[in-house]
């Protein structure tokens, strides 16, 4: 199972909130790095719903693993 997988079969919402971004990545990432990264047009893509940012889940946890490196 992929990286992304996992991180999807452990979300039960199809959106992740920024505000919850640390919970999906295991406290690797930040809400303000996010707001960092969307201003620099890094980022997963966003939603905004309401004045709230989120992120669609399968797209955040393929970004995520777009990111990561594994090192032995």
């Amino acid at each position: 199972m992929t990286l992304s997988e996992k991180l999807i079969a452990s979300w039960p919402a199809p959106i992740v909130a920024r505000a919850q971004v640390g919970a999906f990545s295991g406290g690797l990432l930040h809400p303000r790095t996010m707001a960092n990264l969307d201003a620099l047009k890094q980022g997963p893509g966003r939603i905004t719903i309401g004045g709230k940012v989120a992120y669609d889940r399968d797209a955040l946890a393929r970004w995520i693993e777009s990111r990561a490196t594994v090192q032995a």
